[in-house]
């Protein structure tokens, strides 16, 4: 059976299958380059389709807390758009495919003018490099353009963000959202924006995990859990994708392998609300490149012990910053919570015996963990 989205052209209407999936793996670009095989060229996007999972994840971003301003990236046909709509939010769209746009002006006016559209890719906003690909918008002109005041991070949240997070650069793009909250850049110049993202299961677990589950437990997670409050919102399943081509057609699995092993996934929608802690006297938007170092650092050798890693840390008595922190010296890395490397971050950062509180490798810059 299929069905056409209203207000869609043909060429970008989507199938409503029996038991319809609750969200769509859609394939975009396939006629823009020419001489180019369309299987190497074709950029894989997932949306929203299920009215009964919008209907899920609406609570969860509409809570009472006085915070009713959403910014939806890609949404697409605009289910969940509509969704948040009908229950009073105001949305900020930003849609990277420029063909959905008039659909999603289109749904706006229908339903009372709250919901702003704007031809943008979230994950391009102020990039930390050159060569960046249009559409790309500034947040400064981004913020000021829709009216959104700043808030002081110790008050509430200025907006919510709600999406997908693309698995394309999927590492490159996590260190930029820990880059930017550190470093209180981009959307964080206006307060602690809340972020609710779809991630893919084994990444949601890295970014939970503790001292209880060491296999999943990385720097990453240090610095995940430091900067956020992180909360497991919802599980889909991977098998509730369905991949679409752009002329709407349902497409099959390449092989019974890769079908197997997406059945075994599901993707996660993960809530990170920063801290209102998470800067101190001692960790602040301007040395946290160093607790990223440090961090990193210690996790080259994760079963070691912490005593041993502070030598080539600091120049500061290893036993002193032990006993400062309270952790015997049999501690190892793998058994510190993320809020113990905290701790040894800001006793190293304050202590005033040493002019020279680090010993830096400027290789780790480059490591990825």
């Amino acid at each position: 059976m299929w069905a056409p989205m209203a207000g869609l052209s043909p060429r970008l209407t989507l199938a409503a299958f029996p038991g319809a999936a609750r969200l769509c793996l859609w394939r975009a670009g396939a006629a823009r380059w020419k001489g180019v095989p369309a299987r190497n060229r074709l950029e894989s996007k997932r949306y929203i389709l299920s009215p009964d999972l919008a209907e899920t994840m609406v609570p969860f971003l509409l809570r009472n807390d006085g915070c009713d301003l959403i910014l939806e990236i890609n949404p697409g046909p605009g289910i969940l758009t509509r969704a948040l709509l009908q229950r009073g939010a105001r949305v900020i769209a930003l849609e990277s495919d420029k063909t959905f746009i008039p659909h999603l002006e289109s749904l706006g006016k229908k339903l009372g003018g709250k919901l702003h559209v704007l031809h943008c890719d979230f994950f391009k906003l102020d990039p930390r490099s050159f060569g960046v690909i249009k559409p790309v918008v500034n947040s400064k002109l981004l913020f000021q353009k829709f009216g959104i005041e700043t808030l002081p991070w110790s008050k509430g949240i200025p907006l919510k963000v709600v999406g997908i997070f693309p698995t394309k650069n999927e590492k490159k793009m996590i260190w930029k959202v820990l880059h930017d909250i550190y470093s209180c850049t981009s959307i964080y110049r206006y307060g602690r924006v809340e972020l609710n993202f779809f991630f893919n299961e084994l990444e949601s677990q890295r970014m939970m995990a503790n001292p209880l589950n060491p296999n999943l437990y990385y720097a990453l997670s240090v610095l995940w859990q430091v900067a956020y409050d992180v909360k497991l919102l919802h599980t889909e399943p991977w098998s509730s994708f369905d991949m679409c081509s752009q002329s709407g057609q349902r497409e099959k699995p390449e092989s019974k392998e890769s079908l197997e092993q997406q059945t075994q996934q599901n993707l996660c929608l993960i809530q990170l609300t920063p801290h209102k802690d998470l800067f101190s006297q001692h960790l602040t938007s301007v040395n946290y490149d160093v607790f990223f170092h440090m961090t990193k650092q210690c996790f080259l050798k994760r079963h070691g012990k912490l005593i041993d890693h502070l030598t080539s840390l600091s120049p500061i008595d290893a036993m002193d910053i032990l006993k400062k922190i309270r952790q015997d010296k049999t501690i190892k890395i793998i058994d510190m919570y993320p809020s113990d490397f905290k701790c040894l971050f800001e006793t190293i950062e304050c202590s005033k015996d040493h002019t020279c509180k680090w010993l830096y490798d400027d290789f780790m810059e480059d490591v990825i963990v």
